[in-house]
């Protein structure tokens, strides 16, 4: 084995994905354990790092062409030993120069002095921070001014990491391609007017309001101001994901959601003020939209609100069946609350959709306007793949007989559905058209009825949430 040429070693390598086989390789002879330490880029490390800082220098000096690092502590405790400190960032820094993409995750120890040693890697591009809580926005700012060639940046529960300098840094630059920002309280959606040109570049935006600090955030004079003369175009954006925004008009995230224009994927999810208008723009303007996911409030859902402008209506269902022939994934689910009456979409505008888009993948959750008539409508569904149906108590087993009539589907998921039993699955049994047949919390469907309904089944039961 050591008379092997190196290229070929590197290509079993490479082949070899889990860390503990690399491990293995790398002790069966010296020459793999030298040319696995050449070779290995990627390293995770965590609690059992120790001591932290002695460790990490040894995997350094061990790997010294490392380009991802990963250091997490979840699930850490004090009896544990020390987290890795400022120190260690330090050490990465001045061992690791390949390094470009950096991933922290429960680091709680680590300030922005340890950002500032990362301002030296000239060559990160990557960097993740999952529950920093020591982090500011100062440290952002360190780091970015140092690494200008930063495209990908996540932020999640950064709880002190604020909106200042460091956002519009990264505008100027223009190099910014991914961002995500998740429940970083001090950081609202007209914060994101800073980015300035770098909306041109970003491919990949992910942003999400703590629930519980939504309202924190005000809208000032002039930040309506900034966003209503917004000019610069989303031309490279291609997924698009709001959780918990508040889009409201003229000002924030409303003014992006119609210039998109190579938008592939979106996903609102829990976003208020989202009006028919906003998402007809939208699909006006994305024509390659491959994917959407809308889950809806229920407050605009009550009686009193049938007549809000904010109300979403078939009207947008109907622009995208119309202006988005690409659109193949689909997955519409309204918030706990919604009353089966007042369900914001028809079944009309559903079946709009269904019939006019090469939907692969349907999944509706709460959406009591859909029934066994839509089951007729999937019929004529040619290339629908998956079907998942969570709390859709308008289907019996009469629209589920039809599943054995959809010519492509291979993977049916149940969840909470109280109006299907066994006999809804008798047309399948002994089939075996499915991949995977997945029942949750179904009453009336017992993991007996399931057998030989598909070449996988996977059934779970557990009814407390009825009572």
């Amino acid at each position: 084995m050591e008379g092997l040429p190196d290229p070929l070693v590197w290509e079993i390598l490479n082949r070899i994905k889990r860390t503990a086989d690399r491990n293995s390789v790398s002790l069966s002879c010296k020459h793999f354990h030298n040319l696995d330490n050449e070779q290995r880029q990627f390293l995770r490390v965590g609690c059992g790092l120790h001591p932290p800082n002695e460790a990490l220098t040894s995997l350094c000096n061990r790997f010294p062409n490392l380009t991802r690092v990963e250091i997490t502590y979840s699930g850490w405790m004090s009896k544990l030993g020390k987290q890795l400190d400022n120190q260690g960032l330090f050490i990465l820094s001045n061992y690791c120069p390949s390094l470009s993409d950096l991933a922290l995750s429960y680091c709680t120890v680590i300030t922005d002095e340890g950002l500032s040693y990362l301002s030296s890697c000239s060559k990160l591009s990557a960097l993740k921070l999952n529950f920093t809580p020591r982090i500011t926005g100062c440290g952002i700012l360190s780091l970015v001014v140092g690494c200008k060639n930063l495209t990908i940046l996540h932020l999640i529960r950064c709880l002190n990491v604020s909106s200042v300098e460091w956002l519009e840094y990264l505008g100027k630059l223009e190099t910014l391609e991914d961002l995500t920002i998740k429940n970083c309280r001090a950081i609202g959606e007209g914060d994101l007017i800073k980015l300035g040109q770098s909306w041109r570049k970003i491919k990949r935006l992910q942003f999400e309001v703590d629930a519980n600090y939504r309202y924190m955030k005000v809208y000032d004079r002039l930040a309506v101001d900034r966003w209503q003369k917004q000019c610069v175009p989303c031309d490279n954006m291609l997924e698009l994901s709001l959780v918990n925004c508040i889009i409201s008009a003229g000002r924030g995230l409303a003014c992006v959601l119609g210039k998109c224009k190579n938008l592939e994927k979106i996903h609102l999810d829990m976003c208020v003020g989202v009006r028919d208008c906003d998402i007809v723009s939208l699909a006006r303007k994305s024509k390659n939209l491959r994917s959407i996911s809308l889950r809806i409030p229920s407050d605009f859902s009550f009686p009193v609100y049938l007549n809000n402008p904010l109300r979403l209506s078939d009207e947008s269902l109907k622009a995208l069946a119309q202006n988005c022939p690409m659109l193949e994934s689909i997955k519409i689910s309204f918030s706990d609350g919604e009353f089966p009456s007042f369900s914001s979409f028809t079944l009309c505008g559903i079946v709009s959709l269904i019939q006019k888009c090469p939907v692969k993948e349907l999944s509706f959750d709460q959406v009591y306007s859909f029934n066994d008539i839509g089951m007729q409508a999937l019929c004529l569904a040619q290339y629908l793949e998956k079907l998942e149906l969570v709390r859709c108590q308008e289907i019996t087993d009469e629209g589920l007989h039809l599943v054995s009539q959809f010519s492509r589907l291979r993977i049916l998921r149940l969840f909470k559905c109280l109006g299907v039993t066994n006999d809804g699955l008798k047309p399948l049994l002994g089939s075996y058209k499915l991949e995977l047949l997945a029942v949750e919390d179904c009453p009336q469907i017992s993991e007996r009825g399931m057998v030989g309904a598909a070449r996988s089944i996977s059934f779970r039961q557990d009814l407390s949430w009825m009572f």
